[in-house]
């Protein structure tokens, strides 16, 4: 049984369905639980479909929250009928951790792929995850000894399931040709996120600054690329609120990576888009904004000195980050033109190819594939009851 919520989470689970097909191709997985479009296209059932269920924060979640609550229920009757061998819960901490508890409670052998930031924030969880999982893969490099260090004994760094893996179909003047952009002219790519509430928030002063940056460097040209959870009207529609031409700039749905390539320079909002520019080596600015109740309520929670996984992952702070208040037009501006500086932008590429690095090698999705297949054998011989020869 598979449990994931957002659409990274989707990606990640699906590679790692595909993964354990290869891993034991003599086994006949069938899987089932909460999928995106990318689990379903890889074959998992779905007992409750999360293109809904991509939701943050207090407020937000607060109104659909009959919606969650149905869909644990559902989930959770499931996994107790069906009786996994094994649930593989995807990121999404907030719901899979109190699933976890629900379904350990049961017996239900529980593994954790894309282990939870609790380094972040609310570290007291990790109490949580020791009572509840059995296997904690994760993604990120300084994870396992963090969780290691606070008791958590079956840790595993299997690597990001990005390195290795972000490719772009086009060079720079392929992309170029594609959308009648000019190759010879800098490109400059602003990632609002993949939520309407993000497009509400952060788009707004991405597009002041591109007003500011159209007047002091005319030769620029401007990407706004357009997540697969959002669509180009609702984009379009805060464009227009904002008085901006929408025929001022280019709308990239489908296309993030080969965006972020041809870009001399990116606006992201913070998440897995950022590791992916890293691994592109695309200079970037680290961009968020909250409802002010959230950002109060949520921030304080924060344990961490840097929020954007980049910065994280480098253990300093590499690209800059300007959250919430500090996030407007000005600001954005001086930091777009920072990064066009030809030493600047170069310097910055050096540090993300050392984030990149750090990474891990490629095939984290076929490592943690493994994983989850050895402990499954292991599991198989030494607690099956009924009957069931799983190691076959």
């Amino acid at each position: 049984m598979f449990v994931a919520g957002e659409p990274s989470g989707d990606a990640h689970a699906a590679a790692l369905v595909k993964a354990l097909h290869t891993t034991a191709p003599e086994i006949d997985f069938h899987c089932f639980g909460s999928t995106g479009p990318l689990m379903r296209a890889a074959g998992v059932e779905s007992i409750v479909n999360s293109d809904d269920l991509a939701i943050m924060g207090i407020v937000e979640v607060g109104r659909v929250l009959p919606r969650f609550l149905r869909a644990f229920r559902k989930l959770k009757n499931a996994a107790i009928s069906r009786s996994p061998n094994a649930v593989i819960l995807v990121d999404w901490p907030e719901f899979n951790l109190r699933l976890a508890a629900a379904l350990r409670r049961r017996g239900l052998k529980v593994v954790y792929y894309i282990s939870p930031q609790l380094w972040a924030w609310r570290p007291r969880r990790v109490k949580n995850i020791k009572r509840d999982v059995d296997l904690l893969l994760s993604i990120l490099p300084f994870e396992a000894e963090w969780y290691e260090s606070r008791g958590v004994e079956h840790v595993e760094f299997v690597g990001h399931p990005l390195a290795g893996e972000v490719h772009t179909h086009k060079t720079r003047d392929q992309f170029c040709r594609r959308h009648n952009l000019d190759p010879a002219r800098p490109i400059v790519s602003f990632l609002p996120g993949s939520r309407h509430k993000e497009l509400e928030r952060i788009l707004p002063p991405m597009l002041d600054a591109i007003t500011r940056l159209q007047r002091i460097r005319p030769e620029l040209q401007f990407l706004v690329a357009v997540a697969p959870s959002c669509t180009v009207a609702e984009t379009t529609e805060i464009i227009s609120a904002n008085h901006i031409d929408v025929d001022s700039l280019k709308l990239i749905q489908g296309e993030t990576r080969e965006a972020l390539a041809a870009s001399d320079a990116a606006a992201i909002a913070s998440g897995t888009a950022t590791l992916e520019a890293a691994l592109l080596e695309t200079p970037m600015v680290i961009v968020y904004k909250e409802s002010p109740i959230n950002w109060h309520t949520l921030g304080r929670l924060i344990t961490v000195e840097h929020f954007g996984l980049v910065n994280l992952v480098a253990g300093r702070r590499v690209v800059t980050e300007l959250m919430q208040d500090d996030l407007d037009g000005e600001r954005l501006t001086a930091e777009m033109l920072r990064l066009l500086n030809t030493d600047e932008n170069k310097a910055i590429r050096e540090r993300l190819r050392e984030v990149a690095h750090k990474l891990g090698e490629p095939g984290a999705s076929q490592r943690a594939a493994q994983s989850v297949w050895k402990a499954l054998r292991e599991w198989g011989n030494s607690e099956a009851t009924d009957g069931t020869d799983y190691s076959e």
